[in-house]
């Protein structure tokens, strides 16, 4: 049976001392409760130390914002997955559209991250979406299985079964425009159709898929209802405890 989980992406939010409030927060409100999902939270990278601190007492999973696709050397600025692995980081996102969008990440690049993550055993959360006017003239199914294919399926079953794949349609990232129900059920099942046809149905199956696109409290239940969806990319919700814990409850 796949995983349910439910991802925390902090963006670039918060000092220090709030980043601590915040997942102090989060981990006592969750260790209190009983939860059917992993939860992972994704802070910035400064203060990966200080959560994964936190993660060792509590029932949460850390996860990287980003991953250099070297594996060391003169890249200035840069962390790299062996990095992350000392860190004892569970998970890293890959593919963020904001990744793709600010800092012209390409298909070869992150598919050299996906490899990099997964030599030091870090679960990439590969995103993948499309942009509203691809949706407007019906090339949202195209834009997927390309991103699908460059990024991903260069691996082999064993290797993808690691992978949890994240669903954002750029135009409800930060819009406070949801897809409907419908819309994400139906690209999850497209996205899990794709694995199948380059797997087998097994390994579709197991594959983890997340829905991330101004997802909130009010609507996680119903989005998390669908049968292909297996919870969820939390963006700006997930900045306040209560609301990220509601979500998290929902799943």
């Amino acid at each position: 049976m796949r995983k349910k989980i439910v991802v925390g992406n902090w963006k670039m939010n918060n000092n220090f001392q709030e980043a601590e409030e915040l997942i102090s927060t989060i981990a006592d409100d969750l260790d209190e409760k009983e939860i059917v999902c992993e939860v992972v939270i994704c802070p910035p990278s400064l203060y990966l130390e200080m959560a994964s601190d936190y993660a060792e007492e509590s029932v949460l999973f850390i996860a990287a914002q980003n991953v250099s696709s070297f594996d060391n050397g003169a890249y200035t600025g840069e962390i790299s997955a062996s990095m992350l692995s000392e860190m004892e980081i569970s998970y890293c996102i890959v593919g963020h559209s904001e990744r793709r969008k600010y800092f012209n990440e390409t298909d070869s690049q992150l598919a050299e991250k996906v490899n990099r993550l997964l030599d030091n055993n870090i679960k990439p959360i590969f995103c993948i979406g499309e942009q509203l006017d691809e949706r407007e003239n019906g090339f949202q199914f195209d834009v997927v299985r390309n991103q699908m294919q460059k990024g991903l399926f260069h691996l082999n079953s064993d290797e993808f079964l690691n992978i949890t794949v994240a669903y954002e349609p750029v135009w409800a990232i930060g819009t406070g425009v949801v897809a409907t129900p419908n819309q994400a059920q139906e690209m999850h099942s497209y996205i899990r159709g794709l694995i199948s046809e380059k797997y087998n149905d097994s390994t579709a199956e197991e594959t983890t898929i997340l829905y991330g696109g101004s997802c909130n409290s009010d609507n996680a239940s119903i989005l998390f209802s669908n049968k292909d969806v297996d919870g969820g990319l939390i963006g700006g919700a997930s900045l306040k405890a209560d609301e990220f814990v509601k979500i998290v409850m929902s799943c």
